[in-house]
């Protein structure tokens, strides 16, 4: 019984690291899982490095399981775009030879002897990412007792998390620093919308950024476009061609547009809009606008490196009886050259204000207020969910119309006021109220 215990667990590990390894090579996660349980036979290592393998039970089951949403193939189909550099990362290390320039070229040169110029190339190492799990904690009462093979999910679910962690970063990384000549940033120039914070995307604007890739003699073929969820929207509420394109409502397939082929990716970077700079990896995006990513795949890399398995088992655990796994692994996607990339970021919207006061006080007997309220001209409503507060828009002004206080207890409530064309841009107005 501990032998097949063992034989599973490490043919799951093997799949584990299969799977998560053959997306990245532009394999299907099923032919990388069985061949590198293939591998392992037919060389008799059955076992990955640093896995611990008796102890760990599970039994048959039938059911079903609830699991988190992740991205589908057709969302990461640019990532697959991208040439694998697997094969040079030695030691989860890369090492790129940094041409020094071309030559100089003279034309309809008279002067001799020509001055003779050097052309220094250099070493470039490039460090892969390191994407760690925390340890998962199962109790050899869970494996004995659950309905399912819990050992197989959460070893599925390590793989898939990591995963989503590198295709996020890895569009983040491809996505321009700052708006240069080799790296356009541009705005986008459609109607304002939700509820008026930024200007939604259009056809021009993507042609927009093809005239800069053309300008930069980036070729045609394997220029790609991931247009954030965003975007898309907006092209399929204001561009009846795309949502005829966007053909495939199940799998969110989009048609090539204009030299780019297409795909839609949730976890593209923000930017400063102002700026145009592209917010820090993991910083807060608050307050900063996502970006459509444009590049040159051929111009892009990529490059896994090591995977390891971590493996405590319960029998070494007697106080908890408790088995921890996690997983660590060797990855990055970076362009060649900062060149050939480009991002078209959602515009800004600058939010009107209101002005107005910001508190009323009351007295027992209660009252009737008139405030002042300045929109820049915009229209407004007011509304309050307190029954004894009564209000109104009168010539202009804020109503507010308070019944008697017939407690003892001082009573608080407020009314607020919203903008018709901008529905989260409101006000709140406290009301105080003395008591009896």
């Amino acid at each position: 019984m501990k032998k097949l215990g063992l034989m599973m667990l490490v043919v799951l590990v093997n799949c584990f690291a299969g799977a998560t390894i053959a997306p990245m090579v532009d394999l299907n996660p099923v032919v990388g899982a069985i061949g590198l349980n293939g591998f392992s036979v037919l060389f008799g290592k059955l076992t990955p490095s640093g896995a611990l393998g008796a102890g760990i039970y599970t039994e048959a089951w039938t059911g079903f399981m609830t699991k988190a949403f992740r991205s589908s193939a057709e969302s990461i189909g640019w990532y697959s775009k991208i040439k694998s550099f697997d094969q040079y990362a030695e030691n989860d290390v890369i090492h790129f030879i940094n041409i020094g320039g071309d030559p100089t070229v003279l034309i309809n040169n008279t002067t001799y002897p020509l001055e003779v110029e050097s052309l220094t190339d250099t070493d470039k190492p490039i460090a892969l990412d390191k994407y760690q799990t925390l340890p998962t904690a199962i109790t050899d009462d869970e494996l004995y007792a659950i309905s399912y093979d819990k050992m197989a999910s959460v070893i599925e679910r390590h793989r898939e998390a990591i995963s989503e962690k590198i295709y996020a970063k890895a569009i983040h990384a491809i996505a321009p620093a700052a708006n240069t000549t080799a790296t356009p940033v541009i705005l986008t120039s459609g109607a304002t919308v939700d509820a008026g914070t930024r200007k939604a995307i259009t056809r021009a604007d993507i042609i927009s950024m093809k005239k800069k890739f053309d300008v930069a003699k980036v070729p045609v073929t394997g220029r790609i476009l991931v247009l954030c969820s965003d975007h898309v929207n907006d092209l399929l509420n204001t561009d009846q061609k795309f949502a005829d394109q966007y053909y495939n409502y199940t799998s969110g397939k989009i048609a090539n547009m204009y030299s780019f082929e297409v795909y839609e990716y949730g976890e593209n970077p923000f930017y400063n809009t102002s700026t145009l700079a592209k917010i820090a990896w993991a910083a807060s995006t608050t307050g900063h606008l996502q970006a459509s990513v444009a590049f040159y795949a051929p111009r892009m890399m990529k490059a896994n490196g090591s995977t390891k398995t971590y493996l405590s088992e319960a029998k070494s655990d007697p106080t908890n009886q408790q088995n921890l796994v996690n997983f660590r692994h060797y990855n990055i996607c970076l362009p060649l050259k900062n060149e050939a990339i480009g991002a078209i970021v959602s515009d800004a919207v600058a939010v009107p204000t209101i002005l107005t006061d910001e508190a009323i006080a009351f007295v027992v007997a209660g009252a009737t207020s008139n405030r002042t309220v300045d929109t820049g001209g915009l229209a407004w409503t007011i509304a309050t969910a307190n029954d004894w507060l009564t209000v109104s828009i009168v010539s202009g002004k804020a109503r507010c119309v308070c019944a008697a206080n017939a407690t003892e207890a001082e009573r608080t409530g407020k009314y607020t006021i919203s903008l018709v064309d901008y529905p989260l841009v409101t006000k709140d107005v406290t009301i105080t109220q003395a008591g009896s």
